[in-house]
């Protein structure tokens, strides 16, 4: 099965980075597109970023100019850099990946940045 496997959360100050890496394995599939959405207690899944296996990003308003976004389509792996991060940013990371055929999520990483 394919299985999306995300690593790099944790918990760090306001202001401080973190980078997120989603390795996925089980597909010969490269996807179409990657990227990280998250999900606070009690509100709906967000996106944060995003990018194509042509290189297009997209972002969240909310953390333009922070985050990026990049992948290694070799690997079908994606990271999300987040820098100066705030405490509204503390949430489940989940990695997404879509195919043309379906779409796929990691179980998380949990991101907490101490106010």
């Amino acid at each position: 099965q394919v299985q999306l496997v995300e690593s790099g959360g944790g918990l760090v100050q306001t202001g401080g980075s973190l980078r997120l890496s989603c390795a996925v394995s089980g597909s010969i599939f490269r996807f179409n597109i990657m990227g990280w959405y998250h999900q606070a207690p009690g509100k709906q899944r967000e996106l944060v970023a995003t990018i194509r296996s042509g290189g297009t990003t997209n972002y969240a308003d909310s953390v333009k100019g922070r985050f990026t976004i990049s992948r290694d389509n070799a690997k079908n792996t994606v990271y999300l850099q987040m820098n100066s991060l705030k405490s509204e940013d503390t949430a489940v990371y989940l990695c997404y990946a879509a195919s043309n055929f379906r779409d796929y999520w990691g179980q998380g990483t949990q991101v907490t940045v101490s106010p």
